[in-house]
């Protein structure tokens, strides 16, 4: 079952193929926030190749604290729409609002919280962790809260 998305203006379509959809989290990290220009970015991790697009994309790349990201945004509206990073080689980073019914989605993880915005609450019981978490650990709490 596919998942359908768009960019702002709609020259890009964005296509997900998965059964399910990847557990949605939240990046409060200073990237994200300048990036998105709000208080944090709404993300899915999926496979590389779970996530085909249509229309003309541009791609910059961004490098910190040693791992490179290639960012892929429309070429006229310049929606973010994903990204590859060095950091999970073979996956995705999908932006959560460009996808078709994002507001019955819910985070169920929240990273880099350290950088939350003092006004945001977080609530009880999601998992949450001050950076990055480790693979493992994220893993372990996608799969007990999905």
């Amino acid at each position: 079952m596919p998942f359908t998305g768009q960019c702002r203006c709609g020259q890009v379509h964005v296509q997900l193929q998965a059964d399910t959809l990847a557990p949605l989290y939240a990046c409060h990290c200073l990237n994200c926030q300048r990036t998105s220009g709000s208080a944090f970015a709404l993300h899915i991790l999926c496979g590389e190749r779970q996530v085909e697009i249509s229309g003309d994309v541009l791609m910059y790349n961004h490098t910190h604290e040693g791992n490179t990201s290639t960012h892929f945004v429309c070429s006229l509206c310049f929606t973010r729409l994903f990204n590859d990073t060095t950091a999970a080689p073979g996956m995705r980073v999908l932006r959560a609002g460009i996808l078709d019914g994002s507001e019955r989605l819910t985070p169920m993880a929240h990273i880099w919280v350290k950088r939350k915005q003092p006004w945001v609450s977080l609530p009880e019981g999601v998992a949450q962790w001050q950076e990055s978490p480790t693979p493992e650990a994220f893993a372990s709490a996608m799969n007990t809260q999905g």
